[in-house]
């Protein structure tokens, strides 16, 4: 008779579920409304003021909570009230044009976020009545939308007891109760989800939740400042002097570093530029001509180029990339050439740019050379 083999997918998720049961225990033991109480009072004494933290509509909270992703507050804050002026509304956002949508989130980064709001605005005009459901179930179906924006909506938004994991959060609660396995696993979210859920009280959780956020972007972070920390009495990672070593995380992609040539180059009116392609990192954002440093420009393109002047280099970070752009600016003749676009200065300013090409950009106007040639 053959013996059946375990399942080893269901022993994790029972081994998984017995090591949460002995940290909620442990939690139990901590006191959670004294936990609540200490973070909460700290909460109200040393918590920013931001547009989108007093009585926000779902919608705010929606648009606030994505641009925060991979973005520091203090860059998020004029851009969050620049898009509530240019969009009220998720109708407003629905009905407008992609080429504004994109040109408002401009220098933001990571522009699929502009896209999945666009897209995810559109999905609930058609299917919400232009508003943003309650339900996590419903909240999943609209592009964009992953746990922690769902949990943050839910929270903050309709003040229920929901889970809103982003990574100050992870922080605070892998040093609070001393979790070795590293975060960037699904299951290690799992676990500081249900711990998290258990420390939030039953009345008012959404400010707990609010504060533990707040407690890991100004207090518990990457280099922790414990002695300042409300929780510190509590916290394991504390107590053991380790609280600098936690969270546990997999050793991230090293960085690329590159080096391009950009060919800013002109008939006197116009500017010869490029739209990025569909599903390409710098898609929809506009750039001039750029190469590596060793490519013959005049081959490359198909022009006869005179050179005017070189530019200062300009450093531009996106995703994994670090780019070092050597612009220098050319004279040519009009002719066309393959998969780039002559755009007169006029309608340069109407483009959104990548942040590198817009910092160029701002260099060729400060040194006076459009004025000089007729831009309006």
């Amino acid at each position: 008779m053959a013996t059946r083999k375990p399942d080893c997918v269901a022993f994790r998720e029972i081994w998984r579920k017995m090591q949460v049961e002995i940290t909620l225990a442990k939690c139990e033991s901590m006191n959670k409304q004294n936990f609540s109480q200490q973070l909460k009072e700290w909460f109200f004494l040393h918590r920013r003021l931001l547009p989108w933290r007093e009585n926000p509509s779902p919608y705010e909270v929606w648009v606030s909570e994505v641009m925060l992703q991979q973005t520091q507050v203090s860059v998020v804050i004029p851009y969050f009230q620049r898009w509530m002026e240019s969009f009220p509304s998720i109708r407003a956002l629905s009905e407008a044009r992609e080429e504004k949508v994109i040109k408002v989130w401009e220098g933001l980064g990571y522009y699929s976020r502009a896209r999945n709001l666009h897209s995810g605005a559109r999905y609930l005009t058609d299917n919400h009545g232009g508003e943003l459901p309650s339900t996590y179930d419903e909240l999943s179906r609209v592009k964009g939308l992953g746990p922690y924006t769902i949990g943050a909506i839910l929270s903050f938004a309709f003040k229920q007891k929901a889970p809103a994991i982003d990574g100050n959060v992870l922080r605070v609660v892998a040093r609070y109760f001393s979790i070795e396995e590293e975060v960037d696993k699904r299951r290690t979210q799992k676990k500081i989800e249900e711990l998290t859920l258990s420390l939030l009280p039953d009345r008012e959780p959404w400010i707990v939740m609010e504060a533990l956020i707040e407690l890991g972007a100004l207090i518990c972070q990457k280099r922790p400042s414990c002695p300042s920390c409300p929780l510190k009495e509590g916290c394991s990672a504390y107590r053991e002097g380790r609280a600098e070593l936690l969270p546990n995380r997999k050793k991230r992609p090293e960085i690329v570093t590159l080096h391009r040539a950009v060919a800013l180059i002109t008939t006197g009116r116009e500017l010869l530029m490029r739209k990025g392609e569909a599903g390409k990192v710098m898609a929809d954002l506009w750039e001039f001509p750029y190469f590596d440093r060793n490519v013959d420009l005049e081959k490359a393109l198909g022009l006869s180029l005179t050179s005017l002047q070189k530019f200062p280099e300009v450093t531009h970070g996106f995703t994994r990339y670090r780019a070092t752009l050597y612009p220098e600016l050319f004279q040519a003749e009009h002719r066309a050439v393959k998969n780039f676009s002559w755009v007169s200065y006029k309608e340069v300013e109407k483009k959104a740019l990548s942040s590198g090409h817009r910092r160029i950009l701002e260099l060729l106007k400060n040194r006076g050379y459009i004025e000089e040639h007729g831009a309006v």
